[in-house]
């Protein structure tokens, strides 16, 4: 009797394990639901109250049953409620890919289940055997090549960029002074999100956006909605070949892990020549524990991975950011962790 309770135990421990697993497998059935939900605009067409599956159908010129089963999975996913036999509502998570909700993800998700951000993906294999970023093979070009050539991916992209931005736009200037600075440049800073809550909370300061045009394409207009426009100045241009002079902060946010160890030394070089002797450079990014601990976020580690994927970046070490500082001519002063559900740290640095 011992001996099969003892069995029994371990059967069942593992079915917690077994079922992580089996997520993992079904992963990219979820993703291509998401995708297909968010193309078809289920969410918008639900809206604030409640839809039937064959009404919605009908809206799509979709099949019927075909329609019902997809809204079940959605509610599968607890991104959709059936509060009746064939009749869903949208649950919070489901709100969150709804064009018209406050903090809306929808960008995002549109963006990160494209075949752009996937397709390189089924070669992940290849790229951990060479080191070498499958996109560029898929594709013939480079990820941000590709999105010149596709300007309509190149708004998606930015919106995205911008709405995965927003928590930490709301956190951050309650959490780093930038009013000891008289002028902040956000280096790839796209549509300025960022930089617009810090002008917002400051006042006295005034900012830079410097991007390539197409990054900077939706900029003008923000600054604009924000009334930041006279104390904002757009500055095209290319990182990998100067940096506008002119601040006393120079901040870069998730442009870092984009790009590998000898391009990112590069782009802090060209920071390095323009910031006075007494300035500031912020990198926000996330950063690694020396190893992996149980109560890491594992979005930061696929996140690494779809750097080698797609664009040939990493996310780094502690370690890396000090290393990488010095290849650029700084000093890492602190690394400051945002508090959760931001998995951003601020990571200052000053002329060496």
């Amino acid at each position: 009797m011992t001996g099969a309770g003892s069995g029994e135990e371990r059967v069942t421990a593992g079915w917690q394990e077994r079922g992580t697993v089996a997520r993992l497998a079904f992963g990219q059935m979820g993703t291509q639901l998401l995708r297909t939900a968010v193309r078809l605009e289920v969410f918008d067409r639900i809206g604030a109250g409640e839809r039937t599956a064959e009404g919605l159908a009908q809206d799509l010129g979709t099949h019927p049953q075909a329609t019902h089963r997809l809204l079940r999975a959605l509610a599968g996913l607890r991104l959709l409620d059936e509060t009746a036999p064939g009749t869903f509502t949208t649950t919070a998570a489901g709100d969150l890919l709804r064009s018209g909700t406050p903090g809306t993800m929808l960008a995002m998700a549109r963006m990160f289940t494209d075949p752009a951000m996937l397709r390189g993906w089924d070669l992940l294999e290849e790229s951990v055997r060479t080191g070498r970023t499958s996109f560029d093979a898929v594709f013939g070009t480079d990820f941000f090549g590709h999105l010149r050539a596709h300007p309509e991916l190149s708004a998606e992209f930015n919106t995205a960029m911008s709405q995965a931005t927003r928590l930490l736009a709301e956190a951050l200037p309650g959490h780093y002074d930038f009013g000891r600075f008289g002028t902040v440049v956000d280096v790839g800073g796209g549509d300025g999100t960022l930089l617009a809550a810090v002008l917002r909370a400051y006042p006295g300061t005034r900012g830079v956006v410097h991007d390539t045009a197409e990054g900077l394409a939706q900029a003008a207009a923000r600054f604009a909605r924000e009334g930041l426009t006279d104390r904002t100045a757009l500055e095209t241009g290319d990182f990998f070949a100067s940096a506008p002079a002119g601040g006393d902060l120079y901040m870069l946010k998730s442009v870092i892990h984009d790009w590998d160890d000898e391009r990112c030394a590069t782009i802090l070089r060209h920071i390095r020549k323009v910031v006075p002797a007494d300035g500031t450079l912020l990198i926000i990014e996330p950063v690694l524990p020396a190893t992996v601990s149980p109560e890491a976020p594992d979005l930061t580690y696929l996140s690494d991975l779809n750097m080698l994927v797609n664009v040939g970046g990493r996310e780094r070490t502690a370690a890396d950011f000090a290393g990488l500082c010095a290849a650029g001519g700084f000093r890492l002063d602190a690394i400051t962790p945002m508090p959760p559900p931001n998995v951003f740290q601020l990571i200052e640095a000053r002329p060496a």
